[in-house]
């Protein structure tokens, strides 16, 4: 009876043995490539890239990252490029301007300010430029 009861307690080891071998980690075993042979992991799937910015859109994303309160665009009436005396211009009747960036083949320009031009010479400077507000666009 000794000799029938270790054989079944064997044969119970075994089981258990060969069912937590083939459960362990089968999930995770990297797939095989058949052309080479080698266990690699599968590549995973690129995530879709952001069409990066050009023009005038990388220059406006340049001022908004400057986290100005308000951002507004100028250009001339005529739709020629801004000048040195336009630059002037604007620079004098709009001082509180933080930050200011050409763009578009220098026929605009980009003004980021924590002061609401509203307040300040705003209709002024709507006589001589085309004036946009970008703030909340």
């Amino acid at each position: 009876m000794s000799d029938m009861l270790r054989k079944l307690v064997t044969t119970l080891l075994l089981t258990i043995t060969i069912l937590a071998v083939s459960s362990c980690g089968g999930g995770n075993q990297p797939s095989s490539n058949s052309q080479t042979g080698n266990s690699q992991p599968a590549p995973a799937a690129p995530a879709p890239a952001a069409s990066p910015l050009t023009g005038f859109e990388k220059d406006l994303d340049y001022v908004r990252k400057g986290q100005y309160t308000f951002v507004w665009v100028f250009s001339r009436k005529d739709g020629n490029p801004i000048d040195k005396d336009d630059a002037g211009y604007l620079r004098t009747n709009a001082p509180q301007v933080v930050d200011w960036v050409t763009s578009d083949g220098g026929k605009k320009v980009i003004a980021g300010t924590n002061f609401d031009l509203a307040l300040g010479n705003l209709e002024l400077l709507k006589k001589r430029f085309v004036v946009e507000d970008y703030t909340a666009k």
